[in-house]
């Protein structure tokens, strides 16, 4: 079953009086667990296909379909608590509130929910476990590395237990060696936890963890093994 179906969309923004078509009736299937790699040169619509699979954009033409809903057919109250249920998101700069600890940043997406204060521990206990940062969860991000600071942001996308994680660029402020640590965690959590992942990326090397990555041009797509 796929998780992801894009059928058939088209995409464009105005760019002064001009209509800079940036996806042209473009089809993605991601089966249910895979671990899809989108590269490409920049301006290509590899963020802006990440972002109509999360829902923060729409199509203007053709269907998008996610975890099952036909996202074209949703309000935007409707967007929001789907997204919340289904998404979680990883971004190349952390996106950490710099004057909360670890575990409170872990924590924000759970004030959304009805859970219980202690309920939302233990939700956050274990996303922390899963990335290995238990002992920093009273830590600043100004106390941690680059690395750490991306697990903390791992575990805040995970901590709701979405389907789908999308990641713009999870190793692009990193060394190779915390780059390394976290695609090797993005790998673990689709390989034992079932997560279905897409990440963008500009790095091969990071786009070889994938199980496959499919190069974005001029708004189509092109299996990596195609390119000649």
């Amino acid at each position: 079953m796929d998780a992801v179906s894009l059928r058939h969309v088209t995409k464009s923004y105005r760019r002064g009086g001009e209509r800079v078509e940036v996806l042209h009736h473009l089809d993605l299937s991601v089966p249910e667990g895979e671990f899809l790699a989108l590269m490409g040169p920049s301006g290509s619509g590899k963020t802006t296909i990440l972002n109509l699979v999360g829902g923060l954009d729409r199509a203007e033409n053709g269907e998008v379909i996610v975890a099952g809903e036909h996202l074209e057919k949703l309000s935007g109250a409707q967007l929001a608590k789907w997204r919340a249920r289904h998404i979680g998101f990883v971004f190349q700069f952390y996106n950490l509130m710099p004057m909360l600890s670890a575990a409170a940043n872990v924590e924000l997406p759970l004030l959304l929910t009805n859970l219980s204060k202690a309920e939302r521990r233990k939700h956050v206990e274990a996303a922390l476990g899963m990335v290995g940062l238990i002992d920093r969860a009273a830590h600043k991000p100004g106390e941690l590395s680059g690395g750490q600071q991306q697990r903390v942001g791992i575990a805040r996308a995970i901590v709701t237990d979405p389907s789908i994680l999308l990641c713009d660029e999870p190793t692009g402020d990193l060394d190779r060696a915390s780059a390394d640590d976290i695609l090797n965690l993005l790998q673990r959590l689709g390989r034992e936890h079932k997560k279905t992942i897409v990440m963008v990326t500009h790095d091969q090397k990071a786009a070889d963890y994938a199980g496959r990555t499919l190069h974005v041009d001029k708004g189509a797509l092109t299996e990596a093994g195609a390119l000649t």
